[in-house]
């Protein structure tokens, strides 16, 4: 099978007359309803259950080891290789899978704000509440952009159709695979919305770089001077928190490229979590999910249609999809200019990294490398007590190329905007998870304030004595004995033993990365060796 004749075919599918394209949000609303597919909230946004799969099925991500990529691929557990004949013998039974189907969705539109960069995709779902997630989570065109619409890559969603493992030469029935060449993403056997999100993630991951863009997992926001400022941060560090800031505009919450031009956002749209949302701690959030929006994984009441946010019974995972113009304060055109504050987030639970430093440029990429927070106990099943957790890059699971080169971007970026990057721990202080006390997010946000208004650039610091780190010794609006965790501790001994515990799960972690120079890791990494 070729290329040529594969898209061909697909492209014949497309135009039978079971593809309903380009449904309008109310008319996909019509339809979920109709093939009792979700059920509608009070709100009017719509609730699905993804039944098996309520997250990421990671082992089961695969990309294709054709011969313009596979030298390029950091091939490994995350990204998993394929043979084209494998995933060519799938992509026929998946397409004349979708032949049976009474109906088909297809959304068209964009990844990639800035237009010289931009996607155009095509998503074929054979549910219609994931072809609203997907309208609701990329860039939706104009009218006139539509009619001139052609798609360079195709996203393929499939849930009821199951591969047969031995005979598909996979590991489990699910399946999310990427092609480079035939510019198709295939996903079936989950009906995991999420899987669509991150697959196109993981496409610009590896189509940016190639074009000179530094592709990043973190928000990013401006405020009315046009000082952009970028968050990095693994779940639960505070990230989105952080970055719904009243007095700053929104340019995305998850996904961006940072070109020659400045940052732009990669989707149109935010799939927030929302176990434990409520309108006092995120009103922003809570306000956005509005009709056509999409609930994933919520308990709803049967009665009312009031879902509550509270209830974890379904996966602690639950999330809500919304397009970026339900948030008020925003980009609209999700495009800004260069970023003058950098921040990392991390919930540093062992209660050693200080609540805000200043890093150098190795130091950056040495964290960036590392991207660490870590784990409480009870979060998931078998861990009883603080773990450390390390993903490169803030975004390990969705970077197809060697993580070098996304270190190396931001090195450039850095040196060539002089970006000052600073490491904040929303964690715990005075001691570890269990003994401290979780920082306090009134100090946090001064110190984010503080860091983004440049009121850090010329502060006296002092040097923690294990990382490196620069802590300032003061920051307008947080009591000076909070900035070095070692005098919040109550016992020093305690505390030297833990920081050397945390060191050496450092340098542990790093030991993987034998492509770092050694300069990143004598002036970037732990002073204590």
């Amino acid at each position: 099978m070729n290329t040529i004749s594969t898209v061909n075919n697909l492209q014949t599918i497309l135009t039978k007359g079971n593809a309903r394209v380009q449904l309008p949000v109310a008319k996909l609303v019509e339809k979920i309803l109709e093939r009792k597919e979700a059920v509608l909230t009070n709100t009017g946004a719509i609730s699905a259950t993804t039944g098996q799969y309520t997250g990421r099925s990671p082992k089961d991500k695969y990309i294709v080891a054709e011969s313009s990529v596979k030298d390029k691929i950091d091939w490994g557990s995350v990204n998993q290789p394929i043979s084209e004949e494998i995933f060519n013998r799938l992509y026929e039974k998946v397409l004349h899978y979708l032949k049976t189907k009474d109906e088909l969705f297809v959304f068209k539109g964009y990844a990639g704000a800035d237009k010289k960069y931009q996607l155009p995709i095509q998503v074929i779902t054979e549910y219609a509440w994931h072809n609203l997630f997907a309208q609701q989570l990329f860039i939706r065109p104009t009218e006139e952009e539509l009619m001139d619409h052609k798609a360079d890559f195709s996203l393929i969603f499939v849930p009821k159709y199951l591969a047969d493992p031995i005979e598909d030469g996979l590991r489990s029935e699910t399946f999310i695979i990427i092609s480079f060449e035939q510019k198709v993403v295939l996903i079936g056997g989950t009906e995991y919305a999420g899987e669509m999100k991150k697959s196109i993630f993981t496409v610009m991951n590896y189509l940016l770089p190639e074009n000179n863009v530094f592709s990043m997992h973190c928000s990013a926001n401006v405020g009315q001077d046009g000082d952009v400022a970028l968050f990095f941060g693994l779940s639960g560090t505070g990230k989105t928190t952080l970055s719904n800031d009243s007095k700053r505009r929104l340019i995305g919450d998850d996904e961006h490229g940072w070109s020659a031009d400045g940052v732009f956002n990669i989707e149109g749209g935010c799939y927030a979590k929302c176990i434990h949302l409520s309108r006092e701690k995120e009103p922003q959030i809570f306000d956005a999910i509005t009709f056509g929006s999409v609930l994933e994984n919520v308990v709803i009441n049967e009665k009312t249609r009031i879902p509550d946010y509270n209830d974890g019974s379904l996966t602690e995972n639950t999330r809500a999809a919304y397009p970026i113009h339900n948030i008020e304060n925003i980009v609209e055109s999700s495009v800004a200019g260069h970023p003058k504050t950098i921040v990392f987030l991390t919930a540093d639970a062992f209660g050693i990294l200080p609540p805000i430093s200043k890093l150098t440029k190795e130091q950056a990429i040495y964290h960036f490398l590392s991207g660490y927070t870590s784990k409480l106990a009870g979060t998931e099943r078998g861990i009883t007590q603080p773990t450390a957790t390390f993903s490169t890059c803030y975004g390990a699971p969705f970077l197809p190329l060697p993580a070098s080169r996304y270190a190396e971007m931001l090195g450039e970026k850095i040196d060539e905007h002089g970006a000052e990057v600073f490491l904040v721990n929303t964690g715990w202080t005075g001691g570890e998870y269990g003994v401290g006390e979780r920082m306090n997010l009134k100090f946090t946000r001064a110190m984010v304030q503080a860091a983004i208004e440049g009121k850090l650039t010329n502060m006296d610091t002092i040097q923690e004595p294990f990382f490196g780190l620069h802590i300032p010794l003061h920051v307008p609006g947080v009591p000076n004995e909070v900035l070095q965790p070692k005098k919040t501790w109550k016992n020093e001994q305690e505390y030297e033993e833990k920081a050397r515990q945390l060191v050496t799960q450092f340098e542990d972690n790093f030991k993987k990365f034998t492509d770092i120079s050694k300069e990143i890791i004598t002036n970037g990494g732990p002073v204590l060796r």
